[in-house]
């Protein structure tokens, strides 16, 4: 048997099981044996029945004192008691609706109990659903896996140890080198004690070296992405016209902005294309960053093109760059679904003999037909809607051209490690002067009327505002879905008002068309959902309000509110919710105190974890079983280490020594970005 043997051949598995199995993803012998436990119980302390400690879950070894008698309780359960000793202390044992209660615990007969010892009414010691084990096995750490339906965790953890025991070792795919540099124990210790720990001491180092393999892959998978790209650039730049562009603008860029312009620059003189990652907060400047960085480009003899995720952003995009370039001689053109066929003609005409500069567009720039003359600087924008394939696939329209992608979501600096180990990163960590701040307040539902009063009030002044609905799941009777809370307020509070509607389920054209009429003003109030949170600027909508504002992570709550606040009049953003519990209170509280992105960010990662962080994994971001980088920072900077060894003697893990890795790698990878 093998890590590639299908599971349906481990003794006690058979087809119909094995198909339980391939529910959880497990197929072979080798994801079963990835399969890790969820958590631990620890049966390898065990307490007398008088020592056991209260509230808590804890092992007791005792003997089943008479037969199990049960009976029937309110709600058609089933009520079952027996009573156990150790010899000295008396314990009740109560469980629910286990009819086979009788013949699993035998009079008479010694058993492990583990769970948590209550006191009753009449201060005598009790365990209520315990789970129970017979004494003839061994007290030890046990293992809790995800269980689904049709299997339970003492199942799997069955057909674990099956397999276990009829491997004769797990076979060993790092080299020495990095092991022994690295202080890791064996895989094949790893494995056994991930499952079956001997102790707590090895199961920290079993965890320790899976969590340290999951993260050396990630780290070597990521750099064999980067060095796809480390061929010989087609376009070198040699002359830095950025000052010179600079000197046009009508406002002074930060220190930030200029810092960016120059780590830009200093990547595109070298020999190998630019791979780097700008983020900054709404309204950080990134825009004009992006066009010193195309005036630089041009001026060297080179084409551009950006990418936007929406027809409505790229022509935002098109309209801020013509204001930025106005006196440079650099003209751009838009290039979109929508674009008429004549007019497209032209454009692809002259974008393939070099004519036009500068190219603006969606995905209609990377179509088959669409060629560069001499594309020298790609530029994607909220690279987080765009997976890293439709991200090459507009590069491969030049000779090796350098790549910059820009990122209104701020990401916490190690994710960013992480998520885009591809790329060199830029962080605009300061707004330019004059960027005005959002007050944002948090209130119940109580206070719609007021709130409504509120909005009237900024209309009135000629200003615009949103009301942003969350999701509505399937039998979610306490929230309002966006077109239900149209339908009411535009025919009774703002039936006077130009009220407009969107969603994710209408067609694109028609999301697009809401846009544009509310960005040229013709919609007073617009509701809405999270469609908006990457979205145009309308500098005129000076109030939000978000309903049900729990349902929010902190990161798209502070998306939401960057719509807003874009002009020059003050701006409010109003959070209504009647949530209590703590990590809602704790998100309005970030939320109200504190405007800065990635504050706000590093405090959503702690809340919700990398897992959840952006929710759909939209980034493409591989899956880790065990490894978490808010916690296992030292193990990944050990991995980083390691990885960049590896890269250095072998780049695209090509040697026979690596292919092993080069495997690890693969796995890891399969589903993202096809390593």
């Amino acid at each position: 048997m093998n890590f590639s043997t299908d599971i349906r051949y481990i003794k006690g598995v058979g087809s119909v099981r094995a198909e339980s199995f391939k529910k959880l993803s497990v197929d072979t012998v080798g994801a079963l044996l990835r399969y890790y436990p969820r958590t631990y119980e620890d049966w390898s302390r065990v307490y007398s029945v008088k020592e056991a400690p209260l509230n808590e879950n804890c092992c007791i070894k005792a003997i089943v004192s008479d037969t199990p008698t049960s009976v029937r309780i309110p709600g058609g359960r089933t009520l079952s008691k027996t009573s156990v000793t150790d010899g000295i202390g008396l314990m009740n044992m109560t469980f629910f609706n286990n009819k086979y209660i009788k013949n699993m615990l035998k009079e008479g007969e010694e058993y492990y109990f583990f769970g948590k010892v209550t006191l009753n009414r009449y201060g005598a010691r009790e365990m209520t659903s315990p789970v129970f084990r017979k004494a003839a096995s061994d007290a030890r750490i046990v293992p809790v896996y995800p269980q689904s339906n049709t299997l339970t965790s003492k199942q799997i953890e069955k057909v674990v140890k099956t397999a276990l025991d009829e491997i004769a070792t797990v076979p060993e795919y790092l080299p020495d080198t990095i092991i022994r540099e690295n202080s890791l124990c064996s895989l094949d210790f790893a494995i056994r004690n991930i499952h079956f720990p001997a102790d707590y001491a090895s199961l920290e180092r079993a965890r320790n070296r899976l969590i340290f393999d999951e993260l050396f892959a990630l780290q070597l998978g990521l750099l064999s992405i980067k060095n796809r790209t480390r061929t010989l650039s087609g376009c070198v730049i040699k002359n830095d016209c950025s000052g010179e562009f600079i000197s046009t603008l009508p406002f002074e860029m930060t220190n930030a902005q200029k810092r960016a312009v120059r780590e830009a620059l200093s990547d595109m003189q070298k020999n190998e294309p630019m791979n780097r990652l700008l983020q900054g907060d709404v309204g950080s400047g990134k825009t004009a960053v992006a066009a010193a960085l195309i005036y630089t480009v041009v001026k060297n003899g080179y084409q551009c093109a950006m990418m936007a995720p929406t027809e409505v952003l790229a022509e935002q995009h098109i309209r801020t760059f013509e204001k930025l370039l106005r006196d440079t001689g650099i003209s751009a053109v838009l290039l979109t679904g929508s674009t008429k066929a004549a007019e497209k003609k032209i454009i692809k005409e002259k974008l393939k003999s070099g004519e036009i500069s500068l190219a603006i567009g969606t995905h209609a720039l990377i179509q088959e037909d669409v060629e560069f003359g001499n594309l020298g600087l790609v530029i994607t924008d909220e690279q987080h809607r765009f997976g890293v394939a439709q991200r090459t696939s507009l590069s491969e329209k030049g000779r090796n051209p350098h790549i910059y992608v820009m990122s209104a979501t701020p990401i916490p600096r190690t994710l960013a490690m992480i998520l885009y180990g591809d790329l060199n990163v830029s962080v605009l960590d300061e707004l330019p002067p004059g960027r005005q701040s959002v007050d944002t307040y948090c209130v119940g539902r109580d206070y719609h009327e007021r709130i409504y009063k509120f909005i009237k009030k900024h209309l009135d002044a000629g200003s615009q505002g949103y009301i942003v609905c969350p999701l509505v799941e399937e039998g979610e009777s306490d929230i309002v879905p966006a077109e239900e809370l149209y339908g009411l307020l535009s025919q009774s509070e703002f039936a006077s008002y130009r009220v407009g509607l969107l969603h994710g389920r209408m067609k694109p054209k028609d999301k697009d068309e809401v846009m544009r009429s509310f960005a040229a003003g013709n919609i007073d109030l617009l509701i809405s959902t999270v469609v908006i949170e990457v979205g145009v600027d309308v500098p005129n909508a000076t109030v939000m309000v978000i309903e049900n504002a729990e349902r929010f992570g902190l990161s798209q709550l502070h998306q939401l509110r960057g719509r807003i606040g874009r002009g020059s009049e003050k701006s409010t953003c109003i959070l209504v919710s009647d949530a209590q519990n703590e990590e809602a209170k704790t998100r309005f509280d970030i939320m109200c105190r504190t405007s800065d992105g990635f504050k706000i960010a590093d405090a959503d990662l702690k809340l919700r974890g990398p897992g959840d962080f952006f929710g759909k994994r939209q980034h493409g971001l591989p899956r880790l079983a065990l490894a978490d980088i808010l916690t296992d920072t030292e193990l990944l900077m050990k991995a980083q280490r390691a990885a960049n060894k590896v890269i250095e003697d072998d780049r695209y893990l090509e040697s026979e020594k690596n292919r092993k890795l080069r495997r690890q790698v693969e796995t890891l990878f399969a589903d993202n970005y096809g390593v």
